[in-house]
């Protein structure tokens, strides 16, 4: 298993090695030991989402308050999508920016992001089936979004016409969310960060004892 840093701090590229014969394909999709390492902290699962997506379909820019937030473990197990992180922490060096990876049944990579950071997928076919890996439950009225086609963020979409939600069709655009004080601040998130690395340290030195 490959983990690779993207560009906006938090998130990260997870390529798994692959065994194939003539039966068909194994492989490790999720390892919690290998992400701790590279994270700091091992990926508190509370809830596992699927979703089903036509071709041309976008969800997202969605994010949620910090604490606790939501991170993610997000893969493609059939079919294609764009995945898309987005920076929108306030006072992030990286603030408004944003970096795709393409996720498909071919070579199985998986994005994690971490709380506070905004995330969003293309589907690119037909019945793309996306699984997530959450840190947190959904929390209505905690969870947000900022429209995914805001000219500020220019994310590019590989679609004509996307089909969003009436919910994403209606978010703000990312200055909205700011004035409004609706996005999560980067040294909050930063703050929170190291206190699950501190929990997690405190629980090794118990289990060592």
């Amino acid at each position: 298993m490959k983990i690779r840093p993207l560009s906006i701090e938090g998130a990260w590229e997870v390529t798994p090695a692959q065994f194939g014969d003539d039966r068909g394909t194994f492989l490790e999709w999720y390892r919690f030991d290998h992400l701790a390492a590279v994270v700091g902290h091992p990926l508190d699962l509370a809830q596992a989402n699927l979703s089903t997506s036509a071709a041309g379909v976008v969800r997202g820019v969605h994010f949620a308050d910090v604490p606790p937030g939501q991170a993610k473990y997000v893969t493609c197990v059939a079919g294609a999508v764009l995945d898309v992180v987005v920076d929108v922490r306030a006072g992030s060096p990286t603030f408004g920016q944003w970096e795709a990876v393409r996720l498909d049944d071919v070579d199985r990579r998986a994005v994690y992001l971490a709380e506070g950071l905004g995330h969003a997928f293309c589907s690119l076919t037909e019945g793309a089936v996306v699984a997530y890996l959450c840190s947190s439950t959904y929390r209505p009225g905690h969870e947000h979004g900022v429209h995914p086609l805001d000219p500020e963020l220019g994310i590019t979409w590989p679609v004509g016409t996307p089909l969003l939600s009436p919910k994403d069709a209606a978010a703000p655009t990312l200055s909205e969310a700011l004035a409004s004080g609706l996005l999560p601040r980067y040294d909050t998130c930063r703050d929170y960060r190291e206190t699950l690395r501190r929990d997690d340290d405190s629980q090794s030195l118990v289990a060592d004892d």
